[in-house]
C-alpha cells in the first residue's frame, strides 16, 4: 500500500529456490532465456526492502527471486532478468510466449492490486480485499465477441478478395480464424495501451453521431488499413514458406532467386506492418488522455476523441453480467445511480442506442463494457485484456 519516493510500487516477486534455480531445463536453450543473478547476501523480505528494490525491478523486463529460510522467513535472493518476452506475450506483442522460472509469480501492480501467477495462468486477483479469481473472456466468446467479429468484415472483405486474385489455391475459410484473432488481439492491446496510461479514457464504437458532441473529429482509417495489410503479407509470407518446404521436400536442394527474394519480402512485411499496428494503437491510445470519449465506427476507423455523451435517459436497472456469455442467470441487477459520471453517461448513450458498444476504463485500470441486449442493458466487468493460458493449455504448446 506504500509508494517510493511519491511513485506506486510494481514489481513481480518469483517464488524461486536459490539451491536448485533451473531443475528441469530444456534440451535446446533460447539465447532470450532467463538467467538468475544473485545477491551477495540475501535480504529480509520486507516492506521497506521489497519497496525500495522496486525502484531497480521494473516488471517489465525482471523479477526479483524469492524463496524461505528454515525458519519460515522470506528473503529476497536475488533478480531474474529477460522478463520483457513474458510481458510481451501476455500483451499480445509476441507470438511465442518464454518458459517461465520458479514455482510462482506475485505482481504488485497498483495499491493494494496483486496478481497471483503459475506460468502463463493467472490464479486469482486481490484488489484491495476483493478476491477476482475469474476475468470474463467477453472479446472472445458472447454478445461482445460477436459485435467485434462482425465489425471485422472489411477486414475479412478485402483479405476474401486478396486471396482470389493473388492465392487462389488458398481457401478463405482457412484464414477466417486469424482474422478474427487479429482483430480482437488488436483491440485487446488497444484497451491494454490505454490501462497503462492510468489516467482512465472510454471507447465508443457506435454507427453514427446523435447525442455525440465530438470536440476533436478525425478520420484515422490507418489502423484498420494496417490490419488488412499485415494480414495479407502474413498469406504472402505463408505460401512462400510453404513453396520451399515442399521444394526440399520432394528433394531440392536449391530454390530461386526470385522464390528466396520474395519470401524474404513477404517476411520483413509481415514485420513491417505488425510495427505499424503498434504504432497505430499507441496514437490512438494517447488520445484518450483527453477528458471524453473516442469515437470509432464499426471498420474501426477512428472518428473524434474528447468526445461527449448528451444521451440522457436512464434505464431503471443495469445488469452485471458474471459470465462472458450474458446467460439470464448470470445477471445481478443494480442501481445505474451507484456508478460514476463517466459510467453512467456510457449508460445511457447505449441504452438509447442499441447497436452501440461502450467501454469505460477507470484510472485505477478496470474495464467495464456496455451493450443493451434484448430489453437489458448490460454491463461486464473483470474483463480479460491479456493473453493469460491455462497451464495445460501451455504445456501442449510447449
Amino acid at each position: 500500500m506504500c509508494k517510493e519516493e511519491s511513485d506506486l510500487i510494481r514489481v513481480t516477486v518469483t517464488f524461486i529456490d536459490p539451491s536448485n534455480p533451473d531443475p528441469a531445463p530444456p534440451s535446446h536453450l533460447v539465447p532470450e532465456r532467463w538467467s538468475c543473478i544473485a545477491f551477495e547476501q540475501a535480504l529480509i523480505m520486507d516492506t521497506k526492502t521489497l519497496a525500495k528494490l522496486s525502484k531497480a525491478a521494473d516488471p517489465a523486463s525482471s523479477s526479483l527471486a524469492v524463496y524461505y529460510d528454515e525458519k519460515g522467513k522470506l528473503y529476497i535472493w536475488g533478480m531474474i532478468d529477460q522478463a520483457m518476452h513474458y510481458q510481451n506475450f501476455l500483451n499480445y506483442e509476441s507470438d511465442t510466449g518464454s518458459e517461465q522460472p520458479g514455482l510462482f509469480q506475485v505482481s504488485v501492480s497498483d495499491i493494494g492490486t496483486l496478481h497471483v501467477l503459475f506460468d502463463y495462468e493467472l490464479l486469482a486477483t486481490l484488489k484491495q480485499n476483493i478476491l477476482v479469481k475469474r476475468y470474463l473472456d467477453v472479446l472472445t466468446i458472447g454478445p461482445i465477441s460477436k459485435i467485434l467479429r462482425k465489425n471485422a468484415e472489411f477486414l475479412k472483405v478485402n483479405l476474401r478478395e486478396y486471396l482470389e486474385k493473388e492465392h487462389p489455391n488458398e481457401q478463405y475459410a482457412e484464414w477466417e480464424d486469424f482474422l478474427d484473432g487479429l482483430w480482437i488481439q488488436t483491440f485487446s492491446r488497444l484497451l491494454l495501451k490505454i490501462q497503462n496510461y492510468q489516467h482512465g479514457g472510454a471507447i465508443l464504437l457506435a454507427d453514427d453521431s446523435a447525442d455525440l458532441d465530438v470536440k476533436y473529429r478525425i478520420h484515422y482509417e490507418r489502423l484498420t488499413l494496417a490490419m488488412v495489410a499485415h494480414a495479407k503479407a502474413a498469406v504472402d509470407n505463408f505460401v512462400s514458406e510453404n513453396t520451399i518446404e515442399g521444394g526440399m521436400h520432394t528433394g531440392k536442394r536449391t530454390i530461386s532467386k526470385e522464390l528466396y527474394l520474395r519470401e524474404s519480402a513477404s517476411f520483413y512485411n509481415k514485420k513491417g506492418t505488425a510495427d505499424e499496428i503498434k504504432g497505430a494503437i499507441d496514437f490512438i491510445a494517447s488520445q484518450s488522455c483527453v477528458d471524453g470519449v473516442v469515437l470509432f465506427n464499426r471498420s474501426m476507423v477512428t472518428n473524434g476523441f474528447g468526445a461527449v455523451l448528451r444521451a440522457k435517459k436512464m434505464p431503471r436497472k443495469i445488469f452485471v453480467s458474471t459470465t462472458a456469455t450474458a446467460t439470464p442467470k448470470s445477471l445481478e441487477a443494480h442501481d445505474p445511480r451507484y456508478y460514476g459520471t463517466r459510467h453512467r453517461s456510457m449508460i445511457a448513450y447505449c441504452w438509447n442506442h442499441p447497436t452501440a458498444l461502450g467501454l469505460v476504463i477507470s484510472q485505477d485500470g478496470d474495464i467495464r463494457a456496455f451493450s443493451k441486449i434484448e430489453d437489458k442493458l448490460i454491463m461486464w466487468e473483470n474483463i480479460k485484456t491479456q493473453q493469460y493460458l491455462t497451464n495445460r493449455s501451455q504445456n501442449r504448446k510447449k
